[in-house]
């Protein structure tokens, strides 16, 4: 069943410790046409980045084994997937100047709304839709 991969489809890797929020958020982009690898933590999701690297990371913060501050640092340490945007997902009140420091492409602090999340997932994986150009 796994199989149905859209050609071109982009690949969101999805990183949370929580089973229920990483299910919930991987049916839901799913449903919205995008290709979904999961992570529990950010030793994972290491382990997810290559040799395909995905086009967008919606990462948790505070997770097990690896958290998402040097799950950040560990993969800007790698050259062929630096640049891959993150959108961090926390329900730290800090989450904005915590995204910052990891240098995301956008932040959202739990409980979130759903269409808040696909908008910045489309607008991180289509820059020239946003008004800054990198």
């Amino acid at each position: 069943m796994h199989n149905t991969q859209h050609a071109g489809a982009p690949v969101v890797l999805v990183v949370d410790d929580d089973p229920d929020i990483l299910e919930a958020l991987s049916e839901i982009l799913e449903a919205e046409g995008f290709e979904i690898r999961r992570a529990r933590n950010g030793k994972e999701a290491l382990e997810r980045l290559e040799p395909e690297p995905p086009n967008l990371i919606l990462l948790d913060l505070m997770m097990p084994v690896m958290d998402g501050w040097e799950f950040a640092q560990r993969m800007r340490q790698k050259p062929a997937v630096a640049t891959i945007p993150i959108i961090v997902l926390s329900a730290d009140r800090n989450v904005g100047s915590k995204a910052a420091d990891i240098g995301a492409v956008g932040h959202l602090a739990k409980p979130f709304e759903l269409n808040d999340l696909l908008d910045m997932v489309r607008r991180s994986l289509n820059p020239s839709a946003a008004s800054t150009s990198a």
